[in-house]
């Protein structure tokens, strides 16, 4: 070793000087240790050692104490088999529970609105609506997977039979291109993914052909309305200045190139990157994404952003549809995570009572709500987490689980949610107009616990998922099927006397899933559309096709062995 020499100091000097050092630290060290062991042979010495040690190395390794370990890791583990059994029971208690649900709701469907395109429980009969035009049966295309997924057979053979005999699209009337291409293009894409069944694919691809004239405009953006039979196309009346809405013309990807993919025709695919294009090439503000944009001129017509209502499914549809390529599309994943930045700078807000939230935005002025439909933020971000930036991996994970969380709350002593709720002047997660109280059947925030269920396993999402199943049986389900109910703070229940088709396809899937083992419809190979109908990640690797066969029709799915 070499001493470095300081100032005045010597070689031979600075060696007597560690020697006299290296003596006074042995001396002192052997009398604290002697000290230390007098303290803890100290009548009170239990109370030292507690303080000088940690538990484990508090007690003295003796064969008692090895035998004690073991008998805590044996009762440790039985606690955990009970757990784990109470889970079981809860599950089969759910499945069996949601089963009767979806027979309780299609048998009720099938008595009193046959056909139509929903059932009104308390009056006992078929509503058409305009939304679909002239097209019939939304509640039979919307349950085809959820009966085949929920292993009712009997009833999926009653669907199928419908849609081959008695689903007619020729007809004149004026169809909601987002509702058509979400209920039923996306219902018979999935029945033809699951089943094979080759009736699904030549409905759905006849289908696809009548919804391409609404994409004549001079930008290539779809008017949101659609006569099947004329092919002419317009915009929605309410929509301001003749705009196209960002959640419709930006909710029909997966769809579409699924519709490419079964036909060989590029066009479905064409059309819905050219909106990419389009989008990509304009200005946003803020990075953010405004929901009204001129199908004529390509510009914003106004900035309002929101992940409710008019915006919502845009950004989902940008994850999956990086997700369903098998995680080649770099384009969308490029938008998603862009407008997420986006969203997390100007629109992420957390409450007095340290609720996260997602505000709505109006030309810089936030208003400090959230609708329903929003809630589906959860499951969105939670799923696109794994795939952020390394560094934001968990922020976007912890934000899926905080988004759910308010949704929760926003859930009221009925456990049913309002349709929109405030964090302004006191209000923590509470619909404060009497017009946006009501509940419709909606599945968003039980859509968001299935999917944190699969990301993270806490045992809080299946909680919360059966107090939904409870809630909805005690307030929701009357004598001809399941209702909406028009103010979920109201002791006394009035009900809307409507079963949309999106609580079969939806609500009760949702929920059945939530319940199901992970290898049921797997993330992995499969994205849900925003109606929330399974459609198989598209893989390009010819090994990975050699798995993908179709199991013959009638033959319940495992969930792993469609793809394409």
């Amino acid at each position: 070793m070499v001493f470095r020499k300081f100032p005045g100091v010597s070689a031979s000097g600075m060696g007597l000087r560690l020697s006299q050092k290296f003596v006074f630290l042995l001396f002192l060290s052997g009398l604290v240790t002697l000290c230390l062991g007098a303290l803890f042979f100290l009548p009170d010495s239990a109370r030292l050692k507690r303080i000088f040690l940690s538990k484990t190395e508090a007690q003295p390794v003796t064969v008692g104490s090895e035998n004690d370990a073991r008998e805590q890791a044996r009762k440790a583990d039985a606690a955990a088999a009970r757990v784990r059994a109470l889970s079981r029971k809860l599950n089969l208690k759910a499945h069996f529970c949601l089963l009767q649900m979806m027979k309780f709701a299609w048998d009720n469907y099938k008595h009193y609105a046959w056909g139509k395109n929903e059932l009104r429980p308390l009056t006992r009969n078929g509503h058409i609506g305009t939304m679909f035009g002239g097209l019939r049966g939304a509640s039979i295309i919307d349950s085809l997977d959820t009966l085949y997924i929920m292993d009712l057979l009997e009833e999926y053979e009653e669907a199928k039979d419908w849609v081959e005999n008695n689903l007619d699209l020729n007809s004149n009337g004026e169809s909601s291109l987002f509702e058509v291409n979400i209920r039923y293009v996306g219902g018979l894409l999935s029945a033809y993914y699951l089943t094979g069944n080759e009736v699904f694919k030549k409905k759905v691809l006849e289908l696809g052909e009548k919804l391409l004239p609404a994409f004549n405009t001079p930008t290539g953006i779809p008017r949101g309305v659609i006569n099947l039979g004329s092919g002419t196309s317009w915009s929605w009346g309410w929509a301001s200045a003749g705009s196209s809405i960002l959640a419709e013309f930006g909710t029909l990807h997966l769809e579409f190139v699924h519709l490419s993919e079964l036909s060989n025709n590029p066009v479905f695919r064409e059309k819905v990157m050219n909106i990419r294009k389009l989008l990509n090439k304009i200005e946003k503000p803020h990075g953010l994404y405004p929901n009204f944009l001129s199908p004529v001129t390509g510009n914003w017509v106004q900035h309002h952003v929101s992940l409710g209502g008019l915006g919502d499914s845009f950004y989902e549809y940008l994850i999956k549809s990086y997700l369903m390529s098998d995680k080649t599309d770099e384009e969308a994943k490029k938008m998603y995570y862009s407008a997420l930045e986006a969203i997390e700078a100007n629109l992420v807000q957390q409450s007095p009572g340290g609720l996260t939230y997602l505000a709505e935005w109006r030309g810089g002025i936030l208003d400090h709500k959230m609708g329903h439909l929003a809630c589906f933020a959860g499951g969105m971000l939670g799923i696109g987490a794994e795939d952020g930036a390394p560094e934001k991996k968990q922020r976007y994970l912890d934000l899926a689980g905080e988004i759910t969380h308010t949704c929760h709350e926003s859930y009221t002593p009925t456990k049913l949610g309002p349709e929109a709720f405030r964090f302004d002047a006191g209000a923590e997660a509470t619909a404060t107009r009497l017009s946006e109280r009501y509940y419709i059947l909606r599945p968003e925030v039980i859509e968001s616990y299935m999917y944190m269920w699969r990301l993270t396993h806490d045992p809080k999402y299946r909680e919360w998922g059966w107090e939904a199943v409870e809630a909805l049986e005690k307030h929701c389900r009357v004598e001809g099927g399941y209702s909406g109910i028009r103010d979920v703070y109201a002791s006394a229940v009035s009900h809307d006397n409507m079963q949309q088709s999106f609580f079969l396809s939806e609500t009760l899937k949702y929920l059945y899933l939530l319940f199901s083992d992970d290898d049921l419809l797997p993330l992995q190979d499969w994205v849900f559309n925003t109606e929330a109908h399974p459609l198989p990640i598209i893989h390009r690797n010819c090994l990975q096709r050699q798995n993908s066969l179709q199991k013959p029709d009638k033959t319940p799915i495992d969930g792993k062995s469609v793809a394409i």
